[in-house]
């Protein structure tokens, strides 16, 4: 079964889903690949003990308090290069920014690969499951540019602000 609860962001409203007590999906209403590849319906269950500890994760991280992602059981689906993408996000510090390029490369040694296209990495960032928490708003495109974000590009701006980072040399 997969549980559903809601959550009102000051980026709007979030849709957070778990199955097996382990987050698995924080979407932002109306985004780009809304509930990515669930197929199983959602049952609403606001006393699932991760979706009450993310929910307290979230005012949190809104609140400017800097929450690890290591507080939270993620279990994002997706094939393994996706995963690899999103687990190297997650190594990215608060507050700070990386580019598709660099993340590219990272996959790249991890895979034993000598490249890879930073286009790739844009569709697993872009198709990240759990927006925020795993934070794809963190990359953007090599020539400082605020690329494509599926929850919008002005909710990006807004958790970049959040998070303090500076923003006077990124292209919108």
């Amino acid at each position: 079964m997969i549980y559903k609860s809601y959550y009102q962001s000051p980026i709007g409203k979030l849709l957070l889903a778990s199955k097996e007590n382990k987050l698995m999906g924080l979407w932002i209403e109306g985004q780009k690949y809304y509930l990515g590849n669930l197929k199983e319906e959602l049952q609403e269950n606001n006393t699932e003990e991760i979706l009450v500890k993310t929910k307290k994760w979230l005012d949190r991280y809104f609140d400017a308090e800097k929450p690890e992602i290591s507080e939270l059981e993620l279990a994002p689906i997706g094939s393994e290069f996706r995963k690899n993408v999103w687990k190297l996000l997650c190594k990215i510090p608060y507050g700070e920014i990386t580019t598709y390029k660099s993340i590219a490369e990272n996959v790249a040694k991890l895979m034993n690969r000598k490249q890879m296209s930073a286009q790739a990495i844009g569709g697993a960032v872009g198709h990240n499951p759990i927006s925020i928490i795993i934070p794809c708003h963190r990359v953007i495109g090599t020539d400082g540019s605020l690329t494509g974000y599926a929850g919008g590009i002005d909710k990006k701006i807004k958790l970049l602000k959040l998070e303090k980072v500076d923003l006077k040399d990124i292209k919108v």
